[in-house]
C-alpha cells in the first residue's frame, strides 16, 4: 500500500490534530468580519504597548477601504505595499482586499533599482509606503503608471510618551504631516484616508477563488516572479495551522510578530492566522530583543513563529532572565534549517516545543511540519498539514516516483497550493503539474513513517536570514565590475542554519580586484540581505561540459576548505 495514497503519516499527528480541515468558501474579509462578531472587544493588535480592538480593526479598514475606493481603486487593481511591521500594515492588507483588489508586498529595505523591476512586472498605480520609503517610490520613472503614493508614519500608531521617547516632538510630527498632505502631485497621508465615511455595506465583495496578493519570489528558477495567492490558499493554510496546534486556545493569546509581513511566513501568522485565531498580534517594526522582553512584560508570549537566529537570541535573554517564555504554548520555526542546539536551548527555557516547518512562498507557504507531540523526528521537517498530499519523484521525470528511503523531488498538492505566477505562463507550466501538485525544487528523502528529510536545494536558491537571494541575481551585479570575467555566488553555511553570501570571481588577466568598488556597487543595487559578505578571487570555476559554472561544487569547495570557511567574517 503507498504511504502517500493512504496518508499513513496522519497516526503521528498530535491528538486532535485532523486529517483534512474544512474547506474553505469564503474570502478573508469575510474572516475579519466572523471574527469581530466574535471577540469585537478583544485585542487584535499590539504595538509598543498600545492596542487595536477587532471592532476598531473593522472600522478603520472599513474607512480606509472607502479612502481607496475614491482615489479609483477597483477589483482586480493590484496595490502595492510597502511598511515595516505595523498596525497600518495590517488595516492596508484587508482594506485592499475589502475592495476585490490585489496586495503586493514589498521589502522596504529595497533598493530603487529592484522596486522598478517589481513594478514593471505588477502594474501598481497605488502604493501605501512607509514614508522613508515615499521619496524612492515619487522618484521611480513616470512611465511606471504610479499615480498615487501613500505615505505612512507608522509612529502614529505608538502610544503618545513612546513617541517623544523617540524623540519625536508633536511639533516636528505636525511638520512631517504638511509635508505628506502638502503640494507633491499624487501624495497624501495614511491618516487623512483613515478619516474617510466607511466604505457603504452593500459595496462588492471578493471571493474565495479571488487572487488576493502577489508575493515576490525566486521560484525554482531563480527568477523573482509574482507568485498568485488567493484568499482561499491563505485562509486555508491559516486553518491547517490551527489544526496542527490544537491546544493553542481561540480567542486568547499574543502572536509574537517577529517576522516581516512582506515575507510569505510573516504575512500568514501575523496577519491571517492571528485573525483566524481570535488572537492578539503582537507586532514588532524590526527583531530586536529588548522590545521583545519590554513587550512580554504586558503580553507574554503565547505562540512565537521565528526563524533559527531569532530563537537562538530569545533563548540566550531568557537565559540572562531577561525574557519569561514558560507561557509559549506554541514555537515553529522556518524559513532555514533548525538545529538539535536551538532546539535544546530553546525548549529547556520555554517548557515547550519548538518545532521546524518547511515550506515555499507558492504553497501559502507552510505545508509540512514536524507534530506537536512525542512522535515527532528532530532534523526532519516533519510531515504534511491536514488536508496535504506529497509525492517523492524522479527529478528528472515527475510520473515517477521513487522508493521510500530514496532522494527525489518533494511535490505537493492542496487546498494552499498557489494558482501560478503572474503573466508567467511558462514558468506556471513547469512548476505547476496536472492535477494541482507544485514542484517545489526540494531534493528529499521520505522514511516509512511518512517524515521528510531535506537532502539538497535543487533550485540553488541562497537561505539567509530567512530570505531567499537569487545566485543569478547578485551575480549580474558583480558582472558589471571592470575586470570581472565571471563570478558565482553561493550561500556558504554557518551556525544555526545561516548561509553566508559568498562570491567567487575570474578577473582579466593583470586586473586588480577592487572590493571597496564591489561593495559599493552591491550596496547601491541590491538590499542589504543580497550583499556578499566575502570575495574571493580564483584562478578558475568549475564548469560542466557545456560550460556552465557548477554553483554547488563551489560550494562544497567552501564548505571542505575549512580555512576558507574560517576567513568568513563572525557573526554573519
Amino acid at each position: 500500500m503507498n504511504l502517500n495514497e493512504t496518508r499513513a503519516w496522519n497516526r503521528f499527528y498530535a491528538p486532535g490534530t485532523p486529517v483534512d480541515i474544512e474547506p474553505v468558501t469564503g474570502s478573508l474579509v469575510d474572516l475579519l468580519d466572523e471574527r469581530v462578531a466574535q471577540w469585537s472587544d478583544r485585542d487584535a493588535i499590539s504595538f509598543f504597548g498600545e492596542t487595536v480592538k477587532y471592532r476598531e480593526l473593522a472600522d478603520r479598514v472599513a474607512r480606509f477601504a472607502n479612502g481607496l475606493s475614491k482615489l479609483g481603486v477597483q477589483a482586480g487593481d493590484r496595490v502595492a505595499l510597502i511598511m515595516p511591521n505595523a498596525p497600518q500594515h495590517v488595516i492596508a492588507f484587508y482594506a485592499v482586499l475589502r475592495l476585490g483588489a490585489i496586495v503586493v508586498e514589498h521589502n522596504p529595505l529595497y533598493t530603487r533599482d529592484e522596486l522598478e523591476t517589481q513594478f514593471r512586472d505588477h502594474g501598481a498605480q497605488v502604493v501605501v509606503s512607509w514614508d522613508k520609503v515615499a521619496p524612492t517610490i515619487q522618484s521611480l520613472p513616470a512611465e511606471l503608471g504610479i499615480s498615487t503614493v501613500i505615505a505612512v508614519d507608522v509612529t502614529r500608531a505608538m502610544p503618545f510618551m513612546t513617541r517623544l521617547a523617540l524623540r519625536l516632538p508633536v511639533a516636528k510630527a505636525r511638520e512631517s504631516r504638511a509635508k505628506l498632505t502638502g503640494p507633491t502631485t499624487g501624495t497624501v497621508s495614511f491618516a487623512a484616508l483613515e478619516r474617510t465615511a466607511p466604505l457603504p455595506a452593500a459595496h462588492p465583495r471578493p471571493a474565495a477563488s479571488d487572487v488576493a496578493c502577489l508575493q515576490y519570489t525566486s521560484g525554482t528558477t531563480g527568477t523573482p516572479k509574482g507568485a498568485m495567492i488567493t484568499h482561499a490558499n491563505l485562509w486555508s493554510n491559516a486553518r491547517q495551522g490551527a489544526a496542527w496546534m490544537p491546544e493553542f486556545t481561540r480567542g486568547e493569546g499574543s502572536i509574537y510578530g517577529l517576522l516581516p509581513m512582506f515575507h510569505s511566513f510573516g504575512l500568514l501568522l501575523s496577519v491571517i492566522y492571528s485573525v483566524e485565531t481570535g488572537s492578539r498580534a503582537v507586532l514588532f517594526p524590526t527583531f530586536d530583543p529588548e522590545l521583545v522582553s519590554q513587550a512580554a512584560k504586558r503580553f507574554p508570549p503565547t505562540f512565537v513563529p521565528a526563524v533559527p537566529p531569532m530563537f537562538d537570541r530569545l533563548a540566550r535573554v531568557a537565559r540572562d532572565g531577561k525574557l519569561d517564555l514558560s507561557g509559549v504554548v506554541y514555537a515553529i520555526s522556518g524559513a532555514m534549517t533548525l538545529t538539535p542546539a536551538v532546539v535544546k536551548r530553546w525548549e529547556d527555557l520555554a517548557g515547550s516545543m519548538l518545532n521546524e516547518g518547511y515550506g515555499l512562498t507558492e504553497s501559502s507557504p507552510v505545508a509540512l511540519a514536524n507534530p506537536f507531540s512525542d512522535t515527532r523526528k528532530l532534523g526532519t521537517i516533519g510531515i504534511p498539514f491536514p488536508s496535504i498530499d506529497i509525492r517523492v519523484v524522479d527529478p528528472n521525470n515527475p510520473e515517477v516516483e521513487v522508493a521510500l528511503g530514496e532522494t527525489g523531488e518533494l511535490l505537493v498538492s492542496g487546498p494552499q497550493v498557489f494558482q501560478g505566477y503572474w503573466n508567467r505562463p511558462d514558468d506556471t507550466a513547469a512548476t505547476l503539474l496536472e492535477g494541482g501538485w507544485l514542484r517545489t525544487g526540494d531534493l528529499v528523502m521520505q522514511d516509512e513513517d511518512g517524515f521528510v528529510t531535506v537532502v539538497d536545494r535543487k533550485k540553488e536558491i541562497i537561505i539567509t536570514g530567512g530570505f531567499n537571494v537569487s545566485p543569478s541575481e547578485v551575480e549580474a551585479v558583480l558582472n558589471q565590475l571592470p575586470g570581472v570575467v565571471e563570478s558565482v555566488v553561493v550561500g556558504v553555511p554557518r551556525g544555526s542554519g545561516v548561509e553566508v553570501v559568498t562570491a567567487a570571481l575570474i578577473l582579466e588577466d593583470g586586473a586588480v580586484f577592487d572590493e571597496a568598488a564591489a561593495r559599493a556597487l552591491v550596496k547601491e543595487q541590491l538590499a542589504e540581505y543580497k550583499r556578499p559578505s566575502t570575495y574571493l578571487v580564483w584562478e578558475e570555476l568549475p564548469k560542466s561540459l557545456i560550460g556552465k559554472i557548477l554553483r554547488r561544487r563551489v560550494r562544497d569547495t567552501l564548505v571542505a576548505d575549512r580555512n576558507a570557511v574560517r576567513a568568513l567574517p563572525e557573526g554573519e
